[in-house]
């Protein structure tokens, strides 16, 4: 009995000292990293990312490996369909997510290239120059409105009463939340509202927004990165757009990359027969807020991914039914729309996700209603007729005798858009609209910017119709077009920086530096437009709309 107890306690002595070797076997390499990495002074923190890298490269290596609690967070921040990855997957996505915007680069020209390569170095050195910053801070651009009474603003806002939403009819509405999604909180103030209704409450009779609004700056990151809850088609319209519907309640209407932004119009496309391009949409807001117009809204590129954000949230079955894999194996889907909807034209990503562009949508129609309005140099949209100012010379003086051109700024308000139009050479004008509640005593809305920006190579001098056969404009106008044709603020220049701060700029610009060379060439005909104006009219005051008296060299 007693050797029985005797060869018992030897079993346990031998198992507790095999047990004890495991771990130090275990435990010694890990001692050693640790000592090695602690000793390593001489590394620099601008070396740990090239020797992780190399660690990982190595065949069987474990060093290089993130452990598995940075493994878990990645996999949770990654947006693929598969969440639960192996480590070699994993790497994969890192690597991909690395390359995936490159692929575009490695597909253009070899001309292509070069202009790129050339934007992003031209590129840094605007934004270094800050001559975006300098151009907004100039006097032009920091003039006072006068002052805003209840008329003036789209809504009435005190910002001491607070927000019921049972008031508003929608007791999910809620505020907030530390995590990022929104709960109930009964009550809020209106500086604690989300960024797409402080944009709406900050629309008056003069502007959408006001200059140096962050409201906007955190809007556009807020059509980045807020999480999509439903997708629904546009009615109406001749191209596939979506409306899509975030979880702060925001919406925005979401244009799909149709070409590549380096492809230019074919010639034999008639105006009303190009693709609607999302980067002109984009580029659009920038230029409208360069010139100082501030009428279109504001504009962001984005990245969607076909599946997880729009097939498998939309409740729309007549979108759902246009899904389908390309052979390559890329996500595509065309949607339902008067023209270029089918599988030819179809959606396609790379191979789930497809940039467009997100445009902040405007207060619904029946908290804000909106006027359309025809506009007077309307083309014809005929292959072969042509519109009446096409023939008639005398044409705006019959439009000056029509309300609401005969009175206010309306008539100077549509050159302004006519300006805008040729710039960005959009032929595609046949409407705009206003605020009913400022009646005709406002801004126009510049809406639906999508055929912009088709052909660098060719100017549209019709585009320009309004102001040569009304010789009419704003001296601020004036004034903004001639200090953007100077070095200190060419437009080509501010353009590229403005447009370099949007997400999908970031390897390839939104803008081929044709386009931007195209910018300057146009400036410089409406200049030279208005000067033979001038002259035409021997410098009578009715050329200029006196909107700025006090300016210096006005």
């Amino acid at each position: 009995m007693i050797l029985f107890r005797k060869f018992r306690v030897l079993i346990l002595m031998v198992f507790l000292i095999a047990c004890s070797m495991h771990i130090m076997i275990d435990l010694l390499p890990k001692l050693e990293r640790r000592s090695s990495s602690a000793c390593s002074c001489s590394h620099t923190p601008s070396e740990e990312p090239q020797n992780w890298a190399k660690h990982r490269a190595k065949p069987g290596s474990e060093s290089g490996w993130p452990n598995k609690h940075t493994l878990r967070i990645l996999q949770d921040f990654s947006n693929e369909p598969n969440s639960n990855l192996s480590s070699h997957s994993l790497e994969k996505i890192i690597v991909g997510e690395r390359s995936e915007a490159l692929k575009r680069f490695e597909q253009l020209t070899g001309d292509e290239k070069r202009h790129t390569a050339r934007d992003s170095v031209l590129k840094n050195a605007a934004v270094k120059g800050s001559r975006l910053s300098a151009l907004f801070e100039h006097p032009l651009y920091t003039r006072p409105l006068p002052s805003l009474t209840d008329e003036d603003t789209l809504f009435n806002v005190n910002t001491d009463i607070r927000f019921d939403p049972k008031a508003a009819e929608n007791p999910e509405w809620n505020g907030e939340g530390k995590d990022g999604d929104y709960a109930p909180t009964g009550e809020m103030s209106s500086d604690s509202y989300p960024n797409w209704l402080r944009f709406h409450i900050g629309i008056n009779r003069y502007e959408l927004y006001s200059r140096h609004n962050p409201v906007i700056d955190a809007m556009l990151k807020d059509l980045v990165s807020q999480r999509i809850t439903s997708v629904a088609m546009k009615s109406g319209g001749t191209q596939l757009k979506l409306i899509m519907t975030f979880q702060n309640y925001g919406q925005a209407l979401f244009k799909p990359m149709k070409q590549e932004r380096h492809e230019e119009t074919n010639v034999n496309l008639y105006y009303f027969s190009d693709f609607e391009r999302h980067n002109a949409e984009i580029a659009a807001f920038h230029l409208d807020r360069i010139l100082g117009f501030r009428r279109v809204p504001p504009v962001v590129g984005r990245l969607i991914n076909v599946i997880k954000e729009i097939k498998d949230i939309t409740t729309d079955h007549k979108l759902v039914t246009t899904f389908f894999t390309s052979p390559v194996g890329n996500a595509c889907f065309y949607g339902q729309c008067s023209y270029y909807c089918s599988t030819e034209h179809a959606i396609c990503g790379r191979p789930l996700k497809v940039e467009g562009s997100m445009a902040a949508m405007l207060p619904d129609p029946s908290l804000a209603p909106r006027r359309s309005w025809r506009s007077p140099w309307r083309r014809s949209y005929s292959r072969s007729k042509l519109a009446q100012w096409e023939t008639d010379s005398n044409y705006c003086d019959s439009i000056k005798k029509t309300p609401p051109y005969d009175r206010g700024t309306r008539l100077v308000d549509l050159i302004d858009m006519s300006i805008l139009d040729f710039l960005m050479s959009n032929m595609d004008r046949h409407h705009y609209e206003t605020f009913e509640k400022f009646g005709n005593d406002t801004f126009l809305v510049h809406l639906d910017n999508g055929r912009a920006f088709g052909r660098h190579s060719k100017d549209e001098p019709s585009i320009l119709a309004p102001l040569v056969q009304c010789c009419r404009v704003r001296r601020s106008t004036l004034l903004r077009l001639r200090l953007l044709s100077l070095r200190s603020y060419r437009m080509s220049d501010v353009m590229r920086a403005s447009l370099s701060k949007d997400p999908l700029a970031a390897v390839v610009p939104l803008l081929s530096e044709p386009h931007l060379s195209a910018l300057d060439r146009r400036l410089e005909t409406v200049i030279q437009t208005i000067q033979d104006c001038l002259q035409q009219h021997q410098y009578h005051s009715d050329v200029i709309y006196d909107d700025i008296t006090d300016y210096p060299g006005a």
